[in-house]
């Protein structure tokens, strides 16, 4: 989805005698890609943060200051409808004049299917539906550069999102989303978040998001309620989607501030020499506990599983917008006790007691990750500590 771009307009100010522009106002969904739109604008400028990593990013209502930075954005950069589907309302209504790149609809993006049933199968590469022409071979054979681990900065002003009242989005009544949501912090973050605030914005275009029907799929084997499509959304916990998307980014910022796109292509020509020493570095760490076997609590992670060739056994849930039901907590018991399962993965938002119950008189071990990197500091640095974290975590609990 793309739009013409507003001019960018030119300052008069003097950066060592030279006079530069105004780099574009740039918005972003969720923290992993706005980490890698933030790489490639490094010493350029910064874009904004639209979903804080803290918040559901498929149920969310904004705050004013996010609904401003979608309405002066220049450019927009989204996973799409299918990870946060209330977006595109307001993409529609407040970023009429910003060029709007859906990443997900992107040729370059590798596309994986939903998982449908409690335990899974090993990946046969080449066979899912998507760009098949990716090469998903050995990692480790990239070089190796370091990358030193950051403090996580604590984001305690983000911990309000929970309980969404959703009166604000009126395109999206009728879609159904089949407990795909992508992070449901009702444990979590125990404030309501109702976002009163949102009364200084006309949001009255996307009324009506009280009508989702999450549907528990434990007790269904298909996916006809996704409205959105067949796919996975959690494309950005692929190292090699990620590093696609730089080039990607570096264009669209280059085609509206060429002034700086000798900038925007270094950067992520950088980055992209990063994410293979990235990618490199995981393989490594996984590669003494490969044939080791684990279990994630939601089914979010297989995008990184197909990258570095390391396939979970099941998930307690393929969605978060509810509890698994009894039976599938059984399902996923009765195979870590009769196989052997060695790790169990969950979410820092998530019951703990669902993951005792199924723990419960099993050997298993435990570990906590974070797809979205709900503790770190946004910024350049949030994708390669989330990609290192899970994999790190991984190794650990095996």
């Amino acid at each position: 989805m793309s739009r013409k771009l507003l001019p960018v307009s030119i300052t008069a100010a003097l950066l060592g005698g030279t006079a530069i522009a105004d780099v574009p106002n740039v918005a972003v969904d969720i923290a992993p890609v706005h980490s890698l739109v933030a790489r490639v604008m490094d010493g350029v400028g910064s874009p904004d943060l639209i979903v804080p990593a803290a918040a559901s990013p498929h149920e969310y209502n904004l705050r004013p200051s996010e609904a401003a930075a979608l309405q002066n954005a220049d450019l927009v950069f989204w996973l799409g409808e299918d990870m946060t589907p209330w977006m595109e309302g307001a993409i529609e209504t407040l970023s009429t004049g910003a060029t709007v790149t859906a990443l997900l609809e992107a040729d370059e993006t590798e596309l994986l299917d939903f998982r449908e049933s409690a335990l899974f199968e090993a990946h046969v590469h080449g066979d899912e539906d998507g760009h098949d022409d990716h090469d998903h071979g050995d990692h480790a054979e990239h070089d190796h550069e370091g990358h030193d681990d950051h403090d996580h900065e604590d984001h305690d002003d983000h911990a309000d999102h929970d309980d969404h009242d959703h009166d604000g989005h009126a395109d999206h009544d009728e879609h159904d989303h089949d407990d795909h949501a992508e992070h449901d912090h009702d444990d979590a973050h125990g404030e309501d978040h109702k976002h009163d605030d949102h009364a200084d914005h006309d949001h009255d275009d996307h009324e009506g998001h009280d009508d989702h029907d999450h549907e528990d799929h434990a007790d269904h084997d298909d996916h006809e309620g996704h409205a959105h499509g067949d796919h996975d959304p959690h494309a950005w916990l692929s190292p090699e989607n990620a590093a696609a998307w730089l080039n990607l980014i570096a264009a669209q910022l280059s085609a509206a501030d060429p002034d700086n796109a000798s900038a925007y292509f270094a950067n992520a020509a950088a980055a992209r020499e990063e994410m293979s020493a990235l990618s490199a570095e995981v393989a490594e760490t996984l590669e003494p506990v490969r044939g080791g076997r684990f279990v994630v609590f939601h089914d979010a992670y297989q995008y990184f599983e197909h990258a570095f060739d390391f396939s979970a056994a099941g998930a307690i849930s393929i969605g978060d917008a509810s509890d698994p039901s009894p039976a599938r907590i059984a399902e996923i018991h009765g195979r870590i006790t009769d196989e052997g399962i060695d790790c169990v993965l969950t979410e820092p938002q998530f019951n703990p007691g669902i993951v005792e119950t199924v723990l419960g008189g099993t050997d298993a071990q435990t570990g906590v990750i974070d797809p979205l990197g709900s503790g770190l500091e946004p910024g350049p640095e949030l994708y390669p500590q989330v990609i290192r974290s899970i994999g790190k975590t991984l190794a650990e609990c095996l």
